[in-house]
């Protein structure tokens, strides 16, 4: 591989007419060793070094040697804004118009667009890098005469990329609560961003006799995973029963295949003795307790538990087998003081040294910490009241206004 300096001489000579003392080749090495907001600052300062630091070769080296993290935030005083975040600084480095103030969230994705919800069947997707905001189709997928009562739904979202083809999907869930008992169901439906714009963009009809716990989606590679709804009834069945899951059973849908897969059975629920006291009293609360987040490009499932004061976090390393690895068990005291049982604990990103970024929600109340499970230490990152949050795999460097 040729050096950026002569790279940098061969792709981008035109700007060093007016770089001044420095050649280009050092300019390019120096800007290299800056922090994002730095060189977007710098970027004023002449033409010549504006069009260096645009220059796609720049913006891949600089992402090679600055690699984040980053965050998608959304804070509770601000409706109208979707922010990008430097993780370890707490600073909001961009802004960029999202739900203008109709009380959209930010689904918790690993991508470099961000996906903006809300329970009244409205779904928004947002690009960073250009402001530009795609907004889905309220109408449900055609030719499906079950569909016709959920124009008033109570919807949730998830948000994932297929491998290979690198298109975004959404899947909308819809619960029809006036429904009870055997009539009680829940339909899905798929849309595709292509190339990143909604245009003609039309809903699928995903249906499958399933139930499950729609806010607890999480997308990882090519699949969303839920976990199940805690009863159901198997639907277009004459003999029909109520069917109980266990509390750490996983569904998972393909996203490029638009197939539900098999059932996963999660690490937890197995492990545990009924004639054992404890044992009983942890699975009844496990249902509560369970997150589905996606650490360093895995599944995982996390249990915070109430009675243990511990968090467990499990990766699944084999789907195929149902194989689960137990990683981590951190303190609940890192996290918080006293977890009520108003809380949600969700695992987001784990750094470089080993430390993890965990996002609670204690009643209507975000923040972030920083866990060092080796040492005990827990850091809250110091930013507003969060509303919603999520990872940004994109790169600052092609942002082009809101410095």
């Amino acid at each position: 591989m040729a050096p950026p300096t002569t790279r940098a001489r061969d792709r981008g000579a035109h700007a060093a007419s007016s770089a001044g003392v420095l050649s280009l080749d050092t300019l390019f090495l120096v800007l290299l060793c800056l922090p994002a907001k730095e060189i977007c600052r710098l970027r004023v300062i002449c033409r010549s070094w504006r069009s260096l630091t645009f220059d796609p070769l720049f913006v891949k080296e600089h992402a090679a040697r600055h690699p984040g993290p980053l965050l998608l935030a959304k804070f509770r005083d601000d409706e109208e804004h979707v922010h990008v975040v430097d993780l370890l600084s707490g600073n909001v480095v961009v802004k960029r118009l999202a739900g203008a103030g109709d009380h959209h969230q930010l689904l918790c994705t690993n991508l470099d667009l961000a996906c903006l919800v809300t329970k009244c069947n409205s779904c928004r997707v947002l690009s960073p890098a250009t402001g530009a905001i795609y907004t889905l189709p309220k109408y449900p997928a055609l030719g499906d005469p079950n569909r016709a009562d959920i124009y008033k739904p109570a919807t949730a979202f998830a948000f994932g990329r297929a491998p290979s083809t690198g298109e975004y999907k959404v899947l909308r869930m819809f619960n029809r609560r006036h429904l009870h008992g055997e009539h009680r169901r829940q339909l899905f439906d798929v849309c595709t961003i292509n190339g990143g714009t909604s245009n003609n963009a039309q809903w699928r009809a995903q249906s499958r006799d399933i139930f499950v716990d729609a806010g607890s989606a999480v997308a990882v590679g090519g699949a969303v995973y839920f976990l199940m709804h805690g009863t159901y009834y198997p639907f277009k069945r004459p003999d029909a029963v109520l069917t109980r899951n266990p509390p750490d059973h996983i569904a998972s849908f393909d996203i490029e295949r638009e197939e539900w897969r098999r059932g996963l059975r999660g690490p937890i629920s197995g492990s545990l003795d009924m004639d054992n006291h404890d044992d009983r009293n942890e699975y009844s609360g496990l249902r509560h307790q369970l997150t589905l987040a996606e650490l360093k490009g895995s599944l995982v499932i996390a249990n915070c538990s109430h009675f243990r004061s511990i968090m467990d976090i499990w990766f699944l390393t084999d789907f195929e087998n149902g194989l689960w690895v137990k990683e981590y068990s951190i303190k609940t005291e890192l996290i918080k003081g006293r977890l009520t049982f108003d809380y949600c604990v969700k695992p987001l990103l784990v750094l470089d040294d080993g430390r993890l970024i965990i996002y609670v929600v204690l009643g209507a109340t975000g923040q972030l910490l920083i866990c060092d499970p080796q040492a005990n230490t827990s850091t809250e990152v110091e930013m507003g009241h969060l509303d919603s949050i999520g990872i940004y795999t994109g790169n600052l460097l092609s942002l082009q206004r809101g410095w």
